[in-house]
């Protein structure tokens, strides 16, 4: 058997259409994963899954391994994965000496590409975790780079706590329904994250050079500022498209809360950017003795309101909660399909099982809609019957995947 090395040096670049089609004869109205390859991934220690362009359910007991599968997708973008995890917990339990890798063949907005990821050789603890990305073959600097091809959205069952949970998982919710919309948010973010984890290191250490720390505040407020910006206009715009929306799903109100998204809504972006740069230059001993800046868009939070029933999100019932979240995810979705004339992939684990049936009914038929790929999971087969023939069904068990018949 190959080495995790292996594969992700040799085995990325592969063309496997999973019907025999030449990959460049696809003609899809959105993104596709038409092979999915993973070693030493979670519970998989090889994994070949051929697919078609159509949705695919997969379905199997609890600790089977799907929730896997969609982890192992999600790494076809940016980031840490639907899970965040380390990177370095990702390889299979039990294995001496390998590391994860996957290798997937997709429909992106430019055609077929061959895209492979993995734990980069040398990603020690000690060194620090890292990913390698490799597309048709070709190592990229950052798995950033990913966004030019593909954008995923997903939805998980840890998530809906959304409302209720800290303000770090909402904020991360928010940036990600953003990253589909505005291309330069990621890099955005990243820069100014950067630039203020530098500035908290020269604080803590104490003697640094003002002109230093100023040219740093100077960085984190110019892209503090677009940061800010983005959310409010991407909230925006997925705002508007659930008041568009008939179907059943509930409509919602939504609004990027903090400090300088409050500046934007009542003065220019370059008055907001010099008031950012003077607060964090008036608040530096404030912030060297938190350990951290104590004011800026890394503070924002994401507030949602259910329109029919004129109430915050985190006081509605789980089950309006769950409904805001899919009307929210399926909104960005559109967005991004009509912004791009292209649809991204879904991820939807465990999303059927706390649905009635005239709202599953309407799910699949938005998903079917959209154009794209979507990946299912659920415990019980015949809660994906609307489908039919429609989808592919798989059965998962102890790390297997296998074909199964719709249900009917």
């Amino acid at each position: 058997m190959a080495s995790s090395a292996t594969l992700l040096a040799e085995g990325l670049d592969r063309q496997q259409p999973s019907d025999g089609t030449p990959a460049q004869g696809k003609q899809l109205g959105g993104a596709a994963v038409l092979m999915l390859g993973l070693r030493d991934f979670r519970n998989y220690t090889a994994l070949h899954l051929p697919c078609s362009d159509r949705p695919v359910v997969l379905t199997g007991p609890n600790g089977a391994g799907k929730t896997n599968i969609l982890e192992a997708i999600s790494f076809l973008s940016a980031g840490r994965g639907l899970r965040r995890a380390k990177l370095g917990d990702v390889t299979r339990q039990g294995t001496t000496g390998t590391r994860w890798a996957l290798h997937a063949e997709l429909h992106s907005i430019v055609g077929p590409i061959s895209v492979g990821t993995g734990l980069a050789e040398g990603a020690e603890a000690d060194e620090g975790e890292r990913r390698q990305v490799r597309i048709n073959g070709e190592t990229v600097p950052s798995a950033n780079a990913l966004a030019e091809y593909l954008d995923i959205v997903w939805l998980t069952p840890q998530m809906d706590r959304l409302f209720v949970d800290g303000l770090s998982i909402r904020r991360r919710f928010m940036d990600r329904l953003v990253f589909g919309l505005e291309s330069g948010h990621a890099r955005r973010v990243a820069a100014y994250e950067k630039a203020m984890r530098e500035r908290t290191r020269l604080l803590k250490a104490g003697g640094a050079d003002p002109a230093w720390l100023g040219a740093l505040e100077s960085q984190m407020a110019e892209h503090g500022v677009a940061v800010a910006a983005a959310r409010r206009d991407g909230l925006a715009l997925i705002e508007a498209g659930m008041a568009l929306s008939d179907g059943v799903f509930p409509r919602g109100r939504l609004q990027a809360r903090g400090l300088v998204e409050g500046w934007l809504a009542e003065m220019p972006a370059l008055a907001a950017e010099e008031q950012l740069r003077r607060l964090l230059q008036e608040r530096r001993f404030i912030d060297r003795d938190a350990g951290a800046a104590t004011e800026g868009p890394h503070r924002s939070d994401l507030a949602v309101w259910h329109c029919a029933k004129e109430q915050a999100a985190e006081h509605c019932s789980t089950g309006e909660q769950k409904s805001l979240l899919i009307a929210i995810t399926l909104a960005n979705a559109r967005l991004i399909r009509e912004r791009k004339s292209f649809a991204p992939l879904l991820l939807l684990d465990e999303i059927s099982a706390h649905l009635d049936a005239t709202r599953r009914a309407a799910l699949y038929d938005e998903i079917l809609a959209l154009g794209g790929q979507a990946w299912l999971t659920g415990t019980d087969a015949e809660l994906f019957a609307g489908l039919d023939d429609r989808a592919e069904f798989f059965t998962v068990a102890d790390g297997m995947v296998t074909p199964r018949p719709a249900p009917l």
